[in-house]
């Protein structure tokens, strides 16, 4: 009798059950239909319309979400942007140089690396066939005293302006003829109070010798923060101390239709104690010495996987409590006949739209930094190509992000809408 009873419990408890799914299941198809229909008449697929729905119920949760993601976006793109920015920079000299070919002495580790080479190097390189002309450039440290008593140290980049091996550019005031009269230089407008000047006209001292300023520049600017004075090759071996037939580089530029591979090579034959680089051997030399030899890229690089990591281990605890919350939801859908296909597919819009939204609020907020820091020490450079590369990365981690979500709704059973 009492297993008659509890048989007939059962029964009734499972009548009962199988009537509220199917009322749920109806209520949620009925639901469903009328989205669908709402969803198609404004063109927009369900899918996104129920994805939306979930992501912006909560709007706390959504608020983290966007938070994480902006944070990881702009830590990462700042990050690069300083890799970028110190690259350009480290190279800027070699960038602005006229010259086809380098002859620098032997072991030169990049361009700040100055050591002298006899001026007797550069008529043996003229006298290579297929050389049109070889420029000398000197280079090196020198103190420059301000008018009101002080000094700091500063470094002369000296180079002949008729020739146009290295002159400055990005030029505000003044002119570059003007440093071919005596006791002329060309500084950057950014170094001013360094200098103790306040522009044209001004001068100091370096080694007892006048400089006055003749050329201000803009964006001339050295990532050790040691300022750049620019004057004429023999003005600035003097202002430096230097030998009279010594120079720094040799900067050799080819006739039209010589062959760039064949004269290097004939170059370093006829010279000793010197190599010969390319320009751009010569700038990769000097980004591999200041990005990974100093170690200041790797540092960068390990900033910017720290906001990947953070980023993605946010957007992955919202993306999994939101899941979590919606979890009848989700076994409803299972319950009605939605596929775990068609499912995981709400969830990864779900991802996508915290990606989209997150990425434009990033780049708004990154836009303000690139332009705050546009005339700093080491300025933040956002290229197109960065810009892309963050959205795709920024998807990328919001899609991982999703996984932890995706496993719990995979093991959803359907009967778990009966706990509604």
């Amino acid at each position: 009798m009492l297993q008659n009873w509890l048989t007939r419990i059962d029964k009734g408890r499972l009548r009962a059950a199988s009537q509220t799914l199917r009322a749920t299941a109806g209520a949620w198809h009925a639901a469903v239909r009328g989205r669908i229909a709402r969803a198609k008449d404004r063109g927009v697929p369900l899918i996104v319309v129920l994805a939306s729905r979930n992501l912006f119920q909560d709007r706390v949760r959504l608020i983290t979400t966007v938070i994480g993601i902006v944070f990881s976006v702009i830590l990462v793109s700042v990050q690069i942007g300083l890799y970028l920015g110190f690259e350009r920079m480290v190279t800027t000299m070699i960038d602005h140089a006229e010259a086809d070919l380098w002859i620098v002495p032997r072991g030169t580790r990049n361009f700040e690396d100055p050591s002298l080479l006899d001026d007797r190097q550069r008529f043996r390189a003229l006298s290579i066939a297929g050389v049109a002309a070889v420029a000398p450039l000197v280079l090196g440290f020198a103190e420059w005293r301000r008018p009101d008593g002080g000094a700091t140290p500063v470094f002369v980049v000296g180079s002949d302006p008729r020739s146009g091996a290295l002159t400055p550019w990005n030029l505000v005031e003044g002119s570059i003829d003007a440093l071919a009269a005596p006791s002329t230089v060309a500084v950057d407008r950014s170094y001013f109070a360094r200098l103790g000047v306040k522009g044209l006209g001004d001068a100091g001292e370096m080694r007892d010798q006048k400089a006055r300023i003749v050329a201000v520049t803009a964006g001339i600017r050295s990532f050790t923060t040691t300022p750049y004075v620019f004057a004429s090759f023999d003005r600035a071996r003097g202002y430096m101390g230097a030998p009279a037939d010594r120079a720094t580089y040799f900067l050799v530029r080819l006739a039209p239709d010589a062959d760039t591979s064949a004269v290097r090579d004939r170059i370093a034959q006829n010279i000793a104690d010197a190599e010969v680089l390319t320009t751009a051997e010569f700038r990769a030399r000097s980004r591999s010495f200041w990005l990974f030899g100093t170690g200041a890229g790797a540092a960068l690089f390990g900033g910017a996987l720290l906001g990947i990591v953070v980023g993605t281990v946010i957007v992955a605890q919202t993306l999994y409590s939101s899941t979590k919350d919606h979890i009848a939801e989700f076994a409803t859908l299972r319950a009605i006949g939605s596929s775990t296909r068609y499912i995981v597919e709400v969830i990864l819009w779900q991802a996508l739209l915290s990606a989209v939204v997150g990425f434009f609020l990033a780049m708004l907020v990154g836009l303000v930094i690139v332009t705050v820091t546009a005339d700093s020490v080491l300025p933040v450079v956002m290229t197109p190509g960065l810009v892309l590369g963050l959205l795709l990365l920024t998807v990328l981690m919001c899609a991982v992000s999703a996984v932890a979500a995706i496993r719990e709704v995979v093991r959803i059973d359907p009967a778990t809408v009966l706990s509604r």
